[in-house]
């Protein structure tokens, strides 16, 4: 039997629901640019489960809407997580679900930092360099087991308030 990092996490009431956009005009127009907001966002990683728990990020207060920062201007996005405990050795794993489901749901315009909240882990300098190197992450999601656990993760996941094209396998798709 696995013993648990963290065997009794706090449990938080997940919010009602997916945010919901109004249609606009332009919605129809394949030629116009979708803006995206951090809510979307939120909406997108908030259901991943976590890799120890049937729980998801946002029960266990791992995501929330305000540690989400959207550029859309800019094209980019910044999603800081919380690990539930200071040493958790899940948390470059979590990073990278949270960092798999935007690469997959998100259009390639934008480019994505995952990052461990400053001061909520032992080792967020290292979970962080891990987390934002193409090379590592590329390296890591060719490791087979290391994928289907991140599939698994994944699989829970709500598409929100993007289409989500989800595949299985290290392919981005737009």
């Amino acid at each position: 039997m696995t013993t648990l990092i963290n065997q009794n996490p706090i449990i938080y009431e997940a919010s009602a629901g997916h945010s919901t956009r109004e249609w606009r005009e332009e919605d129809d127009d394949e030629n116009s640019t979708d803006s995206i907001d951090a809510q979307e966002i939120f909406d997108l990683i908030r259901s991943i489960s976590d890799p120890e728990h049937p729980l998801s990020l946002e029960q266990l207060n791992v995501t929330q809407r305000d540690h989400i920062q959207v550029s859309d201007e800019n094209n980019s996005i910044l999603v800081e997580f919380t690990p539930t405990i200071p040493h958790c050795s899940m948390a470059t794993l979590i990073g990278l679900c949270i960092r798999v489901r935007l690469l997959r749901c998100l259009p390639s315009r934008f480019k994505v930092d995952i990052s461990v909240r400053k001061g909520t882990h032992q080792s967020e300098h290292a979970v962080n360099k891990q987390l934002n190197d193409k090379e590592r992450v590329a390296a890591a999601l060719e490791n087979s087991h290391l994928l289907e656990v991140v599939n698994q993760c994944l699989a829970t996941a709500t598409s929100g308030g993007v289409v989500a094209n989800i595949i299985k396998g290290p392919a981005i798709v737009n």
